[in-house]
């Protein structure tokens, strides 16, 4: 048995208790939970204009012309990027566009390939 209380994810309770191997439970709003599950639940999740989730290394085509600061001329619709890095924030992927160098891109631009 377990004397550590946990946060509940739910209501943020700091009462939480353990109630048997690997499960939690909010005396507030009864909700129960799995530590170890919350700890997955944080990855990064990028979806794209469809909804697919996107990965590190995946390939994406660009749905619409994208001004550039500093560049003659915009990302043409139809770009396909190779291989884009998932990151935190509002432009949330990095990658390598031919004739651009690196870019930031929101991923509501991009559609899976």
């Amino acid at each position: 048995m377990s004397d550590e209380m946990k946060a509940c994810p739910h209501c943020a309770c700091p009462y939480g208790y353990f109630m048997r191997e690997d499960l939690y439970a909010c005396p507030e709003c009864a909700h129960e939970w799995n530590p170890a599950e919350e700890l997955v639940a944080d990855e990064l999740v990028v979806k794209d204009v469809n909804g697919n989730l996107l990965q590190d290394g995946d390939s994406v085509i660009v749905i619409k012309n994208l001004p550039v600061k500093g560049a003659s001329g915009p990302i043409k619709a139809g770009t396909k990027v190779k291989k884009i890095r998932l990151t935190d924030g509002d432009h949330n992927i990095d990658c390598k566009i031919d004739g651009f160098g690196s870019m930031a891109l929101k991923s509501e631009f991009v559609k899976k390939a």
